[in-house]
């Protein structure tokens, strides 16, 4: 019998939802009947969060090092004993909180990249923070690709239910996101979305583009980039035997995309699509960093602090997060 994939999860930002998001995952069921959890982070900060949602949660302390696949139970806590509630300021993006998270983040990184687990899923992190415990922080995939060793490219992804969305450019302001639209980048980003929902177990995923321009240009009529950079890219792709279709206009294209027309949208810049998947479910979004040698995932939205403490924090989206890492990290365990 197959062995239940091991998933290692960071607990993010103390001083938002993600302590009780974090105890409140370790309680469910069915994930604990998919998959075997490894909890990191500082055991006082989780009983918080677990008494924030009303929770007991059972959990195996276990000591860094340890065989983790060698344990028996379902679900383990690694205590790095690094953050005493009194360190922590509810509601608010410190210092304390950002090497929190940061610490707990790269240390379930570097289970994953020397094979300890098969997945890594975090529960939200604060921006602002994870700046203040590294200056140099931008996000989350240039710190991975750090830890991990990774030099082939990484990427973003949001994922809604079976609709994902895929980006060519991320965090970068927005009067920068023409010049970084070249041939060479769309394409990188239309072959790694199609190889990572592939090993997510789409067959042949149909991949839509949106065009950069209002009308995906009208035409040449409201800028030329449809014409001479992405459509020429569709054309590469597609010979290529991926199946891509596009520019398609950014503002009808989601439509088409949830009608079940395609199953993924590569979208030029961060809002583009980020907009359309967090209307269309912001309590079940994640977003997947593709690329890396394992699934690494997490729910899209942030730390939530104006509802932080109240336990009233949806576990919709964490719980996507994990299910997915799950899936994806079951040809890798056993």
């Amino acid at each position: 019998m197959t062995a239940k994939p091991l998933i290692a999860l960071a607990m993010g930002d103390p001083a938002g939802i993600s302590p009780e998001l974090t105890a409140k995952l370790v309680a469910q069921d069915d994930i604990r009947a998919s998959c075997r959890l490894v909890v990191i982070g500082d055991r006082r900060i989780f009983d918080e969060g677990a008494r924030i949602a009303g929770l007991e949660p059972e959990l195996t302390m276990v000591d860094q090092g340890v065989d983790l696949r060698a344990a028996q139970e379902d679900a383990l806590f690694v205590d790095l004993r690094h953050l005493d509630l009194s360190e922590v300021e509810p509601r608010t993006a410190t210092l304390a909180g950002g090497k929190f998270a940061l610490t707990n983040y790269r240390h379930a990184l570097e289970l994953g990249r020397d094979g300890h687990v098969d997945a890594v899923c975090f529960t939200p992190f604060n921006k602002q923070a994870m700046r203040f415990a590294r200056a140099e922080y931008d996000d989350e995939i240039a710190f991975s690709a750090e830890v991990v060793g990774l030099k082939t490219p990484a990427s973003e992804f949001n994922v809604l239910d079976r609709l994902w969305n895929a980006r060519v450019t991320s965090h970068i302001p927005l009067k920068d996101v023409a010049a970084k639209l070249s041939s060479e980048r769309i394409h990188r980003a239309l072959r790694l979305t199609d190889s990572c929902m592939r090993k997510a177990g789409f067959a042949r995923p149909r991949i839509a583009v949106a065009g950069l321009n209002p009308h995906a240009g009208d035409g040449g009529n409201f800028g030329r980039e449809e014409i001479e950079v992405i459509a020429p890219v569709v054309a590469d792709g597609q010979r290529e035997g991926i199946a891509a279709e596009g520019p398609f206009p950014a503002d009808t294209v989601f439509l088409r995309a949830r009608a079940g027309a395609f199953d993924a949208v590569l979208t030029m810049y961060h809002d583009q699509g980020q907009i359309a998947m967090k209307l269309m479910g912001f309590d079940r979004g994640v977003t997947l960093l593709g690329g890396f040698p394992f699934p690494i995932c997490t729910p899209a939205h942030g730390t939530a602090y104006d509802i932080a403490g109240q336990g009233v924090a949806s576990i919709g989206a964490s719980r996507a997060a994990l299910l997915l890492a799950t899936e994806m990290a079951g040809t890798r365990s056993g």
